[in-house]
């Protein structure tokens, strides 16, 4: 019979005392180094727009749509790649999204051509589904008394990624050629792919039905209408027609998307499920976290990289920007496994709190390089113990049938997040700005707003996090016993 799990509640009797074996650890390896080489494509890059834009003899226009395509793609595949996990195997479509990874990173690392450079991103963008499929197969392929530390640890790698992604495209982007970063990603895919294929089994397939093409049109199409205006507004104007328009659209095509998955007998998205509090309000609380993610990114590297005479920046090489960078990856990644002995809600709370508190000290001490590098470890600490906890909440909401979508899902309102942050956190950081010898340059005050902002994000996370409800799940199947 099956049964609810608490994935945050430590295991009793002799399963809690069953130590991890050599398998289990290297299961969870090859999974996780997927997850990580797709998690470093959200931020490798951004170091070297400069230098790419040279190199390929483009503008900063044309570079940023190495992001954009990413961006984009990504958000109509991980809803996408989730609801085929459910219906043909979560293992066959995390090894599709890791060979879409290899795939698109070589044709990267072979070209010097913008155009192709795009068609190679846009091809990566399909593998930002990995982390959340991945979530779905440690969670049905570990014990349980391992699962949660498991998904916890693949779950905090969408943050270990983002900031482990700056400090290494730093050290490669001074030492070495940018090329280098699309191979490091061919390597990672190469060496996550056969460890998958010849250890990790193909989980018991519960859900049935066919995939839904008109919801995966409608939602893809509501996505790109909203993230594409997100990730050009500030060259476009927030005010053009093409912004206002898009965003309009996107709007209209996710009513007709929730009118017409209440229709479909095998829907992309089960709204109904998706619609109750406790799925929805985690969403949502993903969305505040993943938005305090993105904020510290582009609020530590760029913030130290400033001029002295700014008056609140250091002067620091790339490198430098992203080191600092370094230590908050490393508490993402201590600490996300120390979540799954937490109840999922209170990881969630505490972790926000955190994250609250570390942008707080940010508004303040801005004194030393080291006051920076502290809250921005703080942020990236509170940032692990949120991202672990999100899994643990939508597999109590979620019916196992329904379990790789969900995590897709939840995935995508972190992406939303971030896209929010980029967009509101390069908008202020325009629009407050000082005049050095000519150059425009961020103000502190617009720092300090968009920490403010992302404070107060994370702490209606907390908030929401607090009305979750804890009633027992209605997930139709328990973890494995093995």
């Amino acid at each position: 019979m099956s049964q609810a799990v608490d994935l945050a509640a430590p295991a009793e009797g002799a399963a809690a005392r069953r130590a991890w074996s050599s398998r289990q650890i290297v299961i969870l390896l090859v999974i996780g180094v997927g997850a990580l080489m797709v998690s470093l494509t959200q931020s490798l890059l951004v170091p070297v727009l400069g230098e790419l834009a040279v190199d390929l003899n483009t503008g900063s226009d044309g570079v940023a749509w190495l992001l954009t395509s990413t961006l984009l793609v990504g958000a109509v595949a991980v809803p996408a790649f989730g609801r085929l996990g459910d219906l043909f195997g979560t293992r066959k479509m995390v090894l599709v999204a890791l060979a879409a990874l290899v795939v698109g990173s070589l044709i990267c690392a072979l070209s010097n051509d913008l155009t192709w450079m795009i068609v190679g991103r846009s091809v990566v963008g399909l593998s930002v589904a990995t982390v959340p499929l991945s979530i779905s197969l440690i969670g049905v392929t570990l014990p349980r008394e391992h699962a949660g530390a498991g998904i916890a640890l693949i779950s905090a790698m969408l943050g270990v990624g983002g900031a482990l992604g700056l400090p290494l495209a730093g050290v490669i982007a001074q030492y070495a050629d940018y090329h280098v970063l699309f191979w490091v990603c061919v390597a990672g895919g190469i060496l996550a792919i056969p460890g998958i294929v010849l250890l990790v089994p193909e989980p018991v397939r519960t859900a049935k039905g066919r995939m839904d093409l008109i919801g995966t049109a409608l939602l893809g199409g509501a996505m790109l209408a909203l993230l594409l205006p997100l990730a050009q507004g500030e060259s476009w104007g927030w005010s053009d027609p093409r912004t206002v328009g898009l965003l309009a659209l996107s709007a209209v095509l996710l009513i007709v998307f929730v009118l017409a998955e209440l229709r479909i007998k095998s829907p992309l998205v089960d709204v109904r499920t998706t619609a109750r509090p406790s799925l929805l309000l985690t969403n949502i609380a993903s969305l505040c976290v993943g938005f305090a993610l993105f904020a510290t990114l582009i609020g530590t590297a760029t913030y130290v990289q400033a001029p002295e005479a700014t008056g609140y920046g250091f002067g620091k090489s790339i490198l430098v920007g992203g080191l600092c960078m370094l230590p908050g990856g490393i508490a993402m990644l201590l600490l996300s496994p120390l979540s799954a002995k937490l109840k999922p809600r209170t990881a969630l709370i505490i972790g926000s709190l955190i994250i609250a508190a570390g942008f707080a000290s940010r508004i303040w001490l801005t004194g030393s390089l080291f006051e920076v590098i502290l809250g921005a470890t703080i942020a990236g600490a509170g940032t692990g113990i949120a991202y672990a906890a999100m899994p643990g909440l939508i597999i109590h909401a979620a019916p196992r049938s329904e379990l790789a979508a969900a995590n897709g899902l939840n995935a995508l309102f972190r992406s939303v997040g971030s896209s929010l942050a980029s967009a509101i956190g390069g908008a202020i950081l325009a629009a407050k700005t000082i005049d050095l010898a000519g150059h425009a340059l961020p103000s502190l005050g617009a720092y300090q707003l968009l920490f403010v902002i992302c404070a107060a994000s994370a702490v209606a996370a907390a908030l929401l996090a607090l009305v979750i409800p804890t009633h027992a799940s209605t997930a139709d199947a328990a973890l494995p016993e093995n």
